[in-house]
């Protein structure tokens, strides 16, 4: 695996731990980020509606709630749920 690949990685598993140490202060957006940079590394995919999305990284799914008044935060559950997906399949080592 080429330096620049390797460096790419390091650049994900430093931004999940980084939301892993604000959990209830990441963002959809936040989220959205890692899954879009995990796509060139892992099989993904995502179902979307007005009220969710639904992730599948590796065959391993997490969910989201988007229908939420109030700040662009989501729920902690979310962020561990997200979390729990990224340890199993190797990105985040709680």
């Amino acid at each position: 695996m080429s330096t620049d690949a390797n460096a790419k990685k390091e650049k994900i598993k430093g931004y999940i731990r980084e939301l892993a140490g604000r959990r209830q202060n990441v963002t959809l957006t936040e989220i959205e980020w890692v899954v879009n940079q995990l796509k060139g590394h892992c099989t993904v995919s995502v179902v979307a509606n007005d009220h969710q999305r639904v992730y599948s990284i590796d065959g391993l799914r997490f969910g989201v709630c988007t229908h939420r008044s109030g700040g662009k935060q989501i729920k902690a559950v979310y962020v561990k749920e997200f979390l729990r997906v990224m340890s199993e399949t190797g990105w985040y080592e709680d």
